[in-house]
């Protein structure tokens, strides 16, 4: 695994709707892997390999994440911002936060005091965060509107190969993408494969929908991150299944996905000696494959999900042996695919 590409991609602050300096990285890293890489009006990245297969396999994952955009900027000089995404407002007060501005980034502090926490509905309005201006005018010289706020949280290492960052949804699935195109070039993939790296996910997901009517793709896998039930009762095994970290990377047995593909990517990984993990669904996935599937005139879909610790926190927990495994499983899927 290329440590120092998954390094600069969850450096980069890409929120839902922002995210032209994470897919600048993509673009520049994959350069040299890819056949041809398309973008379009919206900000997607489409990395290709063998473009003039008629088979065509779509990598799908979003390059966005959740936070704040700015609204307003109070005549004390304090910054105001709505929510982009299913942000976890308890994370955000007395927290650093990072503002990706026109001229670089502005740092600052979300105001807390007790009161703060004692609100039933704690809403991003209520946010009020110090960049040290001392007054409106002030302010504005650093900060505009339209500008995106993330919580200031970097990569820490953990044990045993585990890393804290926030992020990993979805960044870590770019990643995954990403490095499954460049292991099944070096291992002679004849087919076409379309690696994209999605925008608007946490949001509209109009990226997927983007995508995939101008790929026209055979099938797609979807690759995001799941909820471990190893840590809290969240989300309930009984109703989602077991999904520890470190156990491998996790299928899903859901109404929109393929059970072809899905037995498919199985015996894939029972091949590679990969272990997998299985959950469940009962409705839409939340993920890009809602809009995939829907596409074009159906889009036979599997899900590829990296597991996760505190989701849309800054402490975001995920095992690069998980990692290692999805990007292996996926490989192995996109050089055996045959049409049905």
């Amino acid at each position: 695994m290329d440590r120092e590409f998954l390094d600069k991609l969850l450096e980069q602050i890409s929120v839902s709707g922002c995210e032209e300096c994470g897919q600048e990285v993509v673009k520049s890293h994959m350069q040299p892997f890819s056949d041809e890489i398309w973008t379009d009006e919206m900000g997607d990245v489409i990395c290709i390999l063998n473009p003039e297969s008629p088979v065509r396999v779509m990598l799908s994952a979003h390059a966005d994440e959740i936070g704040l955009l700015v609204t307003r900027i109070t005549e004390e000089g304090r910054i105001q911002a709505i929510e982009r995404g299913g942000i976890i407002h308890q994370n955000y007060p007395g927290q650093k936060v990072r503002i990706h501005t026109q001229k670089g980034i502005v740092y600052g502090v979300v105001e807390c005091g007790r009161e703060l926490f004692k609100q039933d509905n704690l809403k991003a309005s209520d946010f009020l965060i110090d960049i040290g201006a001392t007054s409106k005018k002030d302010a504005e010289a650093y900060v505009s509107l339209g500008d995106t706020v993330v919580l200031d949280a970097g990569v820490r290492e953990l044990a045993n190969g585990r890393l804290a960052a926030r992020a990993f949804d979805d960044r870590i699935g770019v990643f995954v993408i990403m490095e499954a195109l460049k292991r099944a070039r070096e291992r002679g993939c004849e087919i076409g494969v379309y690696a994209a790296a999605t925008v608007g996910e946490e949001t509209v997901k109009n990226g997927a929908y983007w995508s995939s009517t101008r790929i026209q793709p055979t099938a797609a896998v979807v690759v995001d991150v799941t909820n471990c039930t190893d840590y809290s009762r969240f989300p309930n095994p009984a109703v989602a299944g077991d999904v520890v970290l470190g156990g491998g990377p996790s299928l899903c047995n859901s109404p929109l996905a393929s059970k072809r593909l899905n037995k498919k990517m199985q015996e894939c990984a029972e091949r590679i000696g990969i272990h997998t993990q299985r959950e469940a669904a009962s409705a839409r996935s939340y993920t890009d494959a809602d809009e995939i599937h829907f596409s074009n005139q159906g889009v036979p879909v599997v899900f590829t999900a990296v597991p996760l610790r505190n989701m849309h926190t800054p402490g975001e927990i995920a095992d690069m042996k998980d990692v290692e495994g999805c990007i292996e499983v996926i490989a192995e899927f996109l050089c055996s695919f045959t049409e049905p």
